[in-house]
């Protein structure tokens, strides 16, 4: 039974990069609340690089077509703000004559949280991209008054990302829930390195990294494995 009314706090989920899988993990905190009862709704309050929420490039888009329970729906429900060029929302915005008004996106998140819980917030970019003048990506968590959970590269490179990921949320007072590794580059990463990469951010930062996902053939069905991350960041709920 679909428990609508059980609230829980609003993740927020960051990449330490672009192109790091936070759509991924975004359609995988989809999937585990769904399967637990829970009522959850997924918001990308800027998506770039795409025409329209129904575009292929569309992540609300790519999120509809594989939860079960939204493949009915429409996608536009979820995404504020959409602009075409692949860029920073801010210049992507400018590009299109435009700006973004940071209240439309707090009223739109206010009226989802009155239905839906827990909202599954995505951002564009690493936490420094700019939305609007001086707000960063990061500012915008503060913002919607959510949690913030990193979606992180498993590989080379990630240590440092990952570290100033969180040290740009830290001077914000954002703590953020956990760190999941997701395998999204060409090549699959050597689990020694992984293993490495773990450690030198948790001792670093004090910041668990939950797990580790990687490749997903059948987005609509992803192996059990997927979620044990999630498990081990939320509980048994």
């Amino acid at each position: 039974m679909m428990k609508s009314r059980k609230k829980m706090h609003n993740l927020f989920v960051v990449g330490t990069d672009t192109g790091v899988g936070k759509t991924v993990l975004s359609l995988l905190l989809m999937q585990f609340f769904f399967s637990r009862g829970y009522n959850p709704f997924y918001l990308k309050p800027v998506q770039t690089g795409c025409k329209d929420p129904h575009d292929s490039d569309s992540d609300a888009k790519f999120i509809y077509r594989h939860v079960d329970p939204l493949k009915d729906k429409d996608p536009a429900d979820s995404v504020i703000y959409c602009f075409k060029n692949p860029k920073a929302p801010l210049i992507a915005a400018r590009d299109e004559g435009t700006t973004i008004d940071l209240s439309v996106i707090e009223r739109a998140i206010a009226e989802k949280a009155i239905s839906y819980s827990p909202l599954i917030m995505e951002g564009a970019g690493g936490v420094l991209v700019p939305v609007v003048g001086n707000t960063f990506v990061a500012d915008l968590i503060v913002h919607t008054r959510a949690v913030p959970v990193i979606a992180a590269r498993a590989g080379l490179g990630t240590i440092n990302h990952t570290l100033l990921t969180i040290e740009a949320l830290t001077v914000r007072d954002l703590t953020p829930l956990g760190i999941v590794f997701i395998d999204a580059g060409k090549e699959e990463t050597p689990l020694e390195m992984v293993l490495e990469n773990k450690l030198a951010i948790e001792e670093a930062s004090g910041v668990k990294v939950s797990g580790f996902i990687g490749r997903i053939r059948n987005f609509s069905k992803p192996p059990q494995a997927c979620y044990v991350p999630l498990e081990k960041m939320f509980g048994s709920l």
